[in-house]
């Protein structure tokens, strides 16, 4: 290529009157062109309400499927069509519909980390950080929620008068993380605030100094003075944190967290995804008008 794949990104992003999203797991240099850089409840309303007509979303599948389903009339594009979620891989149509079977009466709640097929089932869809705003706002004492245990645990925890009734899933990654790496740097840096996301295990956020989502996080250590921080969720937030944040050290336990599929995106397939038009989302459109509901029910309940 001629000249620098950036410029023509940018190129061919002004031709195709296109924005750029981008996740806080995504790699430096995809954070760094996007024109966006958020969280999943952020993302979800940029691209709601974004005037350009095509999005091009570089995260994970339920990423861009949720903004095809809240914009049916644009065009949404993916760099890495095959970057799925483990987590929402653990439930589908089927258990869902099942589990509903079960507890007639219940309101259902799933993570935005689930299958369209999946919110096409649901009554309302959450973030990690507007799940709080949103629980108070059911008036339903018997919520099913699916399919983070971790995140329902928390949840849970905040609102004892309702009785929460959780799928067994998890995010292999924020689950893995072992509390031994977090006092080891707790030890070496004695001074250091741990930051936490609530995707992790009770005992981790057990001995958090701030539980919150990937927002959430950037935001205390960005507005606190302190120095030295621990970052117990995946790596690619330390992007911005260290962006916002140059004085200060962050420290990942194990010295590592990445998902990979947060990593499939590169500059060369958003530059051919541009280019050719390809790697388009596609819904059904009864999943995509069912699903509807949840993600605006989730949009409304969150004010």
């Amino acid at each position: 290529m001629g000249k620098n794949i950036t410029e023509e990104i940018e190129k061919l992003k002004k031709e195709r009157n296109a924005i750029i999203l981008a996740h806080y797991y995504q790699p430096d240099e995809i954070q760094e062109i996007a024109d966006y850089v958020g969280d999943s409840y952020y993302l979800s309303e940029i691209a709601r309400d974004s005037v350009e007509n095509i999005i091009v979303f570089c995260g994970v599948k339920f990423m861009g499927e949720s903004a095809k389903i809240l914009s049916p009339n644009k065009t949404i594009l993916m760099p890495s069509l095959d970057s799925g979620c483990a987590m929402a891989d653990m439930i589908n149509e089927g258990e869902i519909i099942e589990f509903k079977n079960k507890y007639k009466d219940a309101y259902t709640v799933c993570y935005i980390n689930s299958s369209a097929t999946v919110k096409a089932h649901c009554d309302v869809s959450v973030t990690s950080s507007s799940a709080l705003d949103i629980l108070n706002s059911i008036e339903n004492k018997q919520i099913l929620f699916l399919p983070d245990r971790n995140l329902g645990e928390y949840i849970a925890e905040n609102f004892k008068e309702k009785e929460f009734i959780l799928w067994d899933g998890c995010c292999k990654y924020h689950n893995n993380i072992k509390i031994n790496e977090i006092y080891e740097l707790k030890e070496k840096y004695p001074n250091s605030k741990i930051l936490v996301h609530p995707e992790c295990q009770k005992q981790i956020r057990d001995i958090a100094d701030y539980i919150g989502s990937t927002a959430g996080i950037i935001n205390y250590a960005t507005n606190n003075d302190y120095k030295d921080y621990i970052i117990a969720t995946e790596e690619g937030i330390l992007y911005e944190l260290k962006k916002k944040n140059p004085d200060k050290n962050f420290y990942i336990p194990g010295g590592s967290i990445s998902c990979v599929d947060m990593k499939k995106t590169t500059l060369n397939n958003l530059y051919d995804t541009l280019l050719n038009m390809k790697n388009e989302v596609i819904l059904d459109e009864s999943v995509s008008k069912n699903a509807l509901k949840c993600l605006e029910n989730m949009h409304s309940l969150a004010k």
